[in-house]
């Protein structure tokens, strides 16, 4: 507030209408970026989810392609017969010839159930294989092959190593081969899904990612345990710092056995997702400097506007006080704003000005006649006062010798009076507190009758519930009675009236509980009828010493009424003594109050005397500086 109150009208107006305009930008700039901001983030986690679900649906499409062609394969007449027959020739072309076609399998190999490799899809695979029959059986992937059944965690936990046979990531898809004729297991064929084809298999997605500008979008693929199956991001290269994700997660509906509990995810840097609206932020900030120059030059044009003719009228005012000359004449420049009504305003002023500069001058004048002839005046009246002061003093001090012994009578009957009237109070005031406790009294005997007629009414409600809890006790004996005789008739019944003898058992226990019931209410209703007789006999004495103390407090306000009576009378005699002696001292009083007040307008007469001529004497110094003022002003 300082630096406002320092600053002229252009430079505040300036300032204010910058401020309006930038308390007006912010807000919108600031919705506009959470609006963006919102739909942006809406955006870039919908065609992250996009590419999650298109990840998620490509990988299970191609494994479950790999896993019908490998079980395909089983089936292959030559595949059988060169476990059957034991010629295996014929079956390695077989091999070479599918693998060739399929070049995102590794390799094939197919097992005797013992775990040789007796064909491959190249010689140095089965020689890879040869002499570890032993490691073969006790690898995961054959013995879920020879149970017909291809185990998701087995194919999941091949993908985190290398495999020792093929030196290379691969899902070994083993599935058993089956006899045409018997359908018994003659050998296990093992299709090793090279795990590094799946950057072709997402080059699509990553390529569209590239056309759209996202040079950090990736793609992997997550173990149940967290561990990454895949990454599309290049070996070496760092990790997102600040990622933004999309994720799909297979439920127990996923439709191939190896993905069960993965996590498809799709994520990119948030800088680059977010990068049109760094964008968008910066050219509004741009925008907004600018505006905001803009609006300072138009606010500095019309805070010159505005803010020139009130400096030029500021100019004219100064020089007029300054020079004291009121011949000076305002021009409003043909204005039809504010500024030209203030203008015509201070014309109008200064016309004024001058005509009463003008009377000033001349009533200055006649006002040193006036003054002069007034001083004379005032000096003869108070040698004439002050011989009538005389006079009035001799007299007022004889009349203050007869107040003093009117007033010495009064005092006395004053003092007797007071006597009397502390005795008629105190009088009152009994007879009030004895009326009071008559009525007290009173209430009190009413209240006991009152409880009196409650506890009566309650004595027969009592008695009344006692007449109910007897009825009650005579239904429950009646109950008991139809509950025996419903016992009976059950009991003859044999086998059919079992269940109707269970219901009267219950019944009669029922009506044995209702009988304790009521005889516990009997003896509780005793005990408040003997309360009750107890209350009323209390009640009843207490009524009795009500009414004997009534009849006492009746004989004590008569004897103190009459007492009071007296006192009254006492009273009026001694009232009628001091009524006489203050209107004797009341007339003196009025004597010595004339006197004094004759004494007193005689003194204050004086002493206005006094002031007048002190008056007169300022009025004259008053007159002759109007004058010296008034002759400043040139008109």
């Amino acid at each position: 507030m300082r630096l406002l109150s320092g600053l002229k009208l252009r430079g505040r107006l300036t300032l204010w209408i910058c401020l309006l305009l930038v308390a007006a930008l912010v807000p919108a700039v600031g919705a506009g970026v959470h609006t963006i901001r919102r739909n942006l983030e809406q955006q870039v986690h919908g065609v992250l989810q996009v590419e999650a679900d298109g990840l998620q649906d490509l990988i299970e499409a191609s494994l479950l392609e790999r896993e019908a062609n490998a079980r395909a394969w089983t089936e292959d007449a030559i595949v059988r017969g060169a476990l059957l027959f034991d010629t295996y020739a014929k079956s390695d072309a077989v091999l070479a010839s599918l693998n060739g076609r399929h070049t995102s399998f590794a390799g094939l190999v197919l097992f005797t159930p013992d775990g040789r490799a007796v064909s491959a899809s190249r010689p140095e695979l089965r020689q890879a294989f040869a002499g570890r029959e032993q490691e073969v059986r006790a690898a995961p992937w054959f013995q879920t092959a020879l149970e017909d059944r291809l185990d998701a965690g087995v194919l999941t936990g091949a993908l985190t190593k290398k495999d020792p046979f093929l030196d290379r990531a691969v899902m070994p898809l083993a599935l058993p081969v089956l006899s045409p004729i018997s359908g018994a297991r003659v050998g296990v064929l093992l299709a090793a899904y090279d795990w590094g084809q799946l950057e072709k298999v997402v080059a699509g997605a990553l390529q569209r990612a590239q056309d759209r500008g996202q040079k950090s979008f990736t793609l992997e693929i997550l173990a149940p345990d967290g561990a990454s199956l895949f990454s599309a991001r290049a070996e070496g290269t760092p990790a997102l710092a600040n990622p933004v994700r999309a994720q799909v997660h297979n439920d127990a509906a996923h439709r191939f056995a190896a993905s069960q509990d993965w996590r498809f995810v799709a994520a990119m840097e948030a800088d680059e997702a977010f990068l049109p609206l760094r964008r968008f932020l910066q050219l509004s900030l741009l925008a907004g400097a600018a505006l905001l120059g803009v609006a300072v030059l138009a606010a500095w044009a019309l805070a010159r506007g505005v803010t020139r003719p009130i400096a030029t009228l500021s100019a004219l005012v100064s020089r007029v006080v300054r020079e004291g000359d009121l011949t000076q004449k305002v021009e409003a420049h043909g204005q039809q704003d504010e500024v030209g009504e203030l203008a015509s305003a201070f014309s109008r002023m200064m016309d004024h000005l001058r005509e009463s500069t003008t009377s000033l001058q001349q009533a200055t004048r006649v006002l040193g006649q006036t003054v002069s002839e007034l001083t004379e005046a005032t000096e003869q009246q108070e040698r004439n006062l002050i011989r009538q002061g005389t006079a009035i003093q001799e007299t007022q001090v004889t009349a203050k010798e007869i107040q003093q012994t009117s007033q010495l009578a009064a005092e006395r009957s004053q003092a007797v009076l007071a006597l009397v009237a502390r005795a008629r109070e105190a009088g009152g005031s009994g007879q009030t507190a004895l009326g009071a406790s008559l009525d007290g009294f009173e209430q009190l005997r009413d209240h006991g009758a009152r409880l009196a007629e409650g506890i009566s009414s309650l004595n027969e409600r009592t008695q009344q519930i006692g007449g109910i809890t007897q009825t009650v006790k005579d239904l429950a004996d009646q109950s008991n009675m139809l509950a025996l005789n419903a016992a009976i008739e059950a009991a003859r019944s044999g086998e059919h009236g079992k269940g109707f003898g269970v219901v009267a058992r219950e019944i009669r226990g029922l009506a044995d509980q209702s009988i304790q019931a009521t005889d516990r209410v009997r003896d509780i209703l005793d005990a408040i009828r003997g309360g009750i007789r107890d209350t009323v006999a209390l009640s009843e004495e207490g009524q009795r010493r009500s009414e004997a103390g009534l009849a006492q407090v009746r004989e004590s306000g008569q004897s103190l009424r009459a007492l009071t009576d007296i006192i009254q009378d006492n009273a009026s005699a001694a009232q009628q003594i001091a009524a006489a002696v203050i209107q004797q001292n009341a007339g003196i009083a009025q004597i010595f109050s004339a006197v004094t007040d004759l004494s007193g307008m005689m003194d204050d007469t004086l002493q206005a005397m006094h002031g007048t001529q002190r008056m007169t004497h300022a009025l004259r110094g008053v007159a002759e500086r109007m004058e010296s003022v008034a002759g400043v002003w040139r008109v």
